[in-house]
């Protein structure tokens, strides 16, 4: 049950229970004032008709020793009392006054249907303003609850934003409550988080970029070395400090979220294979998937033409079969099915860390080729971001790793593709 259902429910069970309480103490204070006023009439009636009967009169009002009255007003009269009752015991409720004269009891009696009648009138007053009153606090209570719920609905949405990554994201600022409150801590902690994720991407551009240089020119020394072992080491660990500098600066100009997508419309298989191409580890296509040992099979299940930056799908798939091959196991599997490209391999699966919280960067993880920094599956990341793609990572249940890149949105059919683009 959401929040809103139980404030609303709260306020509406409130104005219910007040209504109630209310018209209870209105029916017995009615109940009891109408028995006090018709008593008191009564008994002044009684008393004149006593006064009467005493001075010789016979206004043929009274009762003279009544063989109906309630025993209670008839013990108190043989005391030496005077009284006045409500017997409720018939069909017709009756309202007695009774009181001794000499050797007499002397009564009066009269219907009380119309004292009953005005009670009954009250309560269905009662009710209908009770049910109004428990109406109207259940819509208020809901429009106060719909607020309230609409106020958290978008501080919960504007948190999810910054915590995706859109740290531009604010809430406006309205009201001093508690929301309002918490409003302001959104957005303050939404600053600071974005002040601390600038200075931190800053500093690594700008190491990456100081970097650029040297590493360039070890690079170059490297090659001038006469052939031989340890300058092919050289140049091995040099070309790898390059490759992690350029993932570095990719990395930050992904965070800087200014990069836009060259759109172009493509065969997605072709894109595929490139990618496969350039990952290392070509394979041969066949209808059934088959490759040699160590290559990385292709099956293509349903082609289809997509309008989307070629460089940076293909920059996407190198990155998922470098990594597939990298910390999976053979057989690697790139399989494109209508828009959708599946990498799947038969290693460990991923860590459940990334099934949880996505891929982070200079995040270490175990697998066959040993721990890496993250880098690769980020900026596979930051890449459909960039495109609106989506890019989603799963350990199937036969086992291994696949990760997936929906496309979806950008397939194009071939009559779109020949026609050409608008002004």
């Amino acid at each position: 049950m959401g929040l809103r259902a139980k404030i609303g429910i709260a306020i509406a069970a409130t104005a219910a229970v007040v209504a109630v309480l209310v018209g209870l103490l209105v029916h017995h204070h009615t109940v009891n004032a109408q028995l006090d006023l018709a008593g008191h009439a009564l008994d002044s009636r009684l008393q004149t008709t006593v006064q009467d009967r005493a001075a010789g009169i016979d206004t043929g009002r009274g009762l003279i020793n009544p063989k109906d009255l309630p025993r209670p007003l008839k013990e108190l009269v043989e005391r030496g009392r005077r009284g006045v009752y409500l017997e409720r015991g018939g069909r017709t409720p009756y309202l007695w006054a009774a009181g001794r004269l000499g050797p007499d009891i002397v009564a009066l009696k009269r219907p009380y249907l119309r004292e009953q009648e005005t009670v009954r009138n009250l309560d269905r007053m009662l009710w209908v303003a009770g049910a109004a009153g428990t109406g109207l606090g259940c819509a208020v209570g809901l429009l106060v609850a719909h607020r309230l719920g609409r106020r958290l609905t978008a501080s919960a949405a504007t948190a999810q934003r910054i915590a995706e990554g859109d740290l531009s994201a604010r809430l406006p600022r309205d009201g001093k409550d508690e929301i309002a409150q918490l409003t302001c801590a959104v957005n303050t902690m939404a600053e600071a988080l974005a002040a601390r994720l600038r200075a931190e991407r800053d500093v690594t551009a700008n190491i990456a970029h100081e970097l650029r240089t040297p590493v360039a020119g070890l690079v170059t020394a490297a090659g001038l070395l006469p052939p031989s072992r340890p300058t092919e080491m050289v140049r091995e660990r040099a070309e790898r400090v390059r490759g992690l500098m350029e993932d570095v600066l990719e990395v930050a100009r992904l965070d800087a979220r200014t990069e836009e997508a060259d759109r172009e419309i493509r065969p997605l298989a072709e894109l595929a294979r490139r990618a496969v191409a350039v990952a290392g580890a070509p394979g041969e296509e066949t209808g059934s998937g088959d490759a040699e040992d160590g290559a990385v099979r292709v099956r293509v299940l349903a082609d289809g033409l997509v309008e989307t930056d070629p460089r940076r799908v293909e920059r996407i798939l190198v990155n998922l079969v470098s990594n597939a091959r990298r910390h999976g196991a053979a057989p690697v599997t790139v399989e494109v099915d209508d828009g959708v490209v599946r990498v799947r391999d038969a290693g460990p699966g991923f860590p459940e860390v990334l099934l949880t919280h996505g891929p982070q960067r200079f995040r270490t993880g175990g697998g066959r080729g040993g721990p890496g920094l993250g880098l690769g599956l980020t900026i596979a990341a930051g890449q459909a971001r960039v495109l609106g793609a989506g890019l989603g990572f799963a350990n199937p249940a036969d086992g291994g790793a696949e990760a997936t890149v929906d496309l979806r949105g950008a397939l194009r059919t071939e009559r779109a593709a020949r026609e050409p683009a608008a002004d």
